[in-house]
């Protein structure tokens, strides 16, 4: 026998029963079917075709816009406002406070740990009061829109064990990621386009940050349909998008028929659904060749809404860039958008590192909530911004006045999240007088993924796949809807 075939007779059960006598009808009823019926016990949400998921309530968001701030803001300057730390300053973290929690071995080795107080300005804005940094002016004019959580944590104290973490449920490489999951489970109305686009933002000048590896945006054991596809910032948006010298529209729609043709007949042989996966990213291909370049052009909007995001936003690769690029992609129904922005790694010398950085950040992420809420979308779309974890209270090395770093900090770090079903103008859950331990309302970052997919309509506990003789799911066996920042 084939090796091949005899693998997939043992690893298909729609070729097992195909290859029986008894399971003739069960393998005509799999013709009928999505292959992935028969991969996974329960099934999608979505069709993934022209008609509306079966959502298991109604959803207050379509889609989800992810400003994820890899490496790891500080939140002690940024929004975690601490006056009684001016108190402490180069005073030793009480053992009290700090009560015998790991920490990396980047300080470990330090003979002191010294409480940094935030060299940068707090004031309260907006009707809600909320407290936020002078070096986010542009955020700070939103914060009625948004609610900030200050309590989010995490066990991972690295970053590529608590990026790939708060990405895909698990400290381990190899599963799904949010945006996968998400296309998994409610497809996308836009055929045109893929239902997950990451954006990777160009760095600043200076920075020096930790890599990112697009498992963060894979498919892990779902079909491969449902990974992020990342839109570059030169050249090509996506590689070979463009037909090459000599290849005419009508010659490369007969050569994708042709190869459909052929994949089908491997896929009525072997049973395998990657080769469907494959069929249908040979026709997103296709169809993108004529989506992605309207998406991208972005000389038709207004000079009022080009202001707003700043004088970055017309060159590609910018944060900036991206985050128009992650409203015009939410226009068109794509369900989950995630733009990255590195460069928060401030382990020495913050203070004027991100003052540089926060200036990227700032006036875009403000201009993407003003610019949802100008069009009537804010509403139905869910915003979220944050990284994989926060930063010490205690200075890296050397501590001085107007200087200091910060290591990393999984125990608290803030994040905030805006429209799509989430309550504006809050503050939610509290930490302590260092900014070290969460006092009031804890949010694990299962407990976040969790309430997103509610956001979306779908219940964390039910969104399963199969693999391996296990059900798994984003928040694995773990997690909480935050009822208290439902709108």
């Amino acid at each position: 026998m084939d090796p091949i075939q005899n693998h997939f007779l043992s690893h298909t059960r729609r070729h097992f029963f195909g290859r029986t006598a008894c399971g003739l009808g069960t393998a005509a009823l799999a013709n009928c079917m999505s292959p992935q019926l028969f991969a996974n016990s329960a099934p999608e949400l979505g069709t993934h075709g022209g008609s509306l998921p079966a959502l298991h309530h109604a959803p207050k968001a379509k889609r989800v816009i992810w400003l994820f701030m890899a490496d790891a803001p500080s939140q002690l300057d940024l929004y975690d406002y601490k006056p009684k730390l001016a108190d402490f300053f180069d005073k030793d973290l009480p053992e009290s406070i700090r009560n015998g929690q790991r920490i990396t071995t980047m300080t470990s080795g330090q003979a002191r740990f010294p409480c940094a107080p935030s060299v940068f300005k707090f004031a309260q804005h907006g009707q809600c009061g909320a407290w936020v940094s002078e070096l986010l002016p542009h955020i700070s004019t939103i914060v009625d829109d948004i609610t900030i959580i200050k309590s989010v944590n995490t066990e991972a104290i690295n970053h590529d064990p608590a990026i790939t973490y708060i990405q895909t449920g698990s400290q381990i490489p190899g599963r799904p990621s949010m945006g996968a999951w998400t296309s998994y489970g409610l497809g996308s109305p836009n055929k045109d386009l893929p239902s997950f686009v990451v954006l990777v933002s160009r760095l600043a000048s200076g920075s020096q940050p930790q890599a990112l590896f697009s498992r963060l945006w894979g498919s892990g054991f779902l079909p491969t349909k449902h990974q992020g596809v990342a839109l570059r910032s030169s050249g090509d948006p996506v590689l070979y998008l463009s037909d090459p010298a000599g290849v005419d529209k009508g010659t490369r729609r007969k050569m994708l028929d042709g190869l459909a043709e052929l994949n089908q007949q491997r896929f009525e042989e072997m049973g395998d659904p990657e080769i469907t996966s494959r069929i249908a990213q040979y026709e997103m291909a296709y169809k993108m060749q004529t989506s992605v370049p309207d998406l991208v052009d972005i000389s038709k909007e207004p000079k009022s809404v080009l202001d707003m995001y700043g004088p970055d936003v017309t060159n590609p690769g910018t944060f900036a860039y991206n985050c128009l690029l992650a409203r015009r992609l939410a226009e068109r129904g794509v369900p989950f958008t995630q733009v990255f922005l590195r460069g928060w790694d401030h382990h020495g010398g913050l203070p004027g590192a991100i003052r540089n950085l926060a200036p990227n950040c700032d006036q875009a992420s403000a201009a993407l909530v003003k610019d949802l809420k100008r069009l009537g979308m804010l509403d139905d779309t869910l915003v979220v911004w944050g990284g994989e974890f926060g930063r010490t209270v205690y200075s890296q090395g050397t501590l001085t006045k107007d200087n200091y770093g910060r290591d990393h900090h999984p125990r608290n770090f803030t994040m905030w999240m805006a429209g799509g079903g989430v309550k504006g103008g809050l503050t939610y859950g509290q930490t302590d007088d260092f900014s070290y331990n969460v006092t009031e309302n804890p949010v694990h970052i299962h407990d976040l993924n969790a309430t997103i997919l509610h956001c979306l309509g779908v219940n964390h506990e039910k969104l399963t796949y199969k693999f391996q003789g296990r059900d798994f799911r984003l928040t694995d066996i773990h997690g909480k809807v935050v009822t208290g920042i439902l709108s």
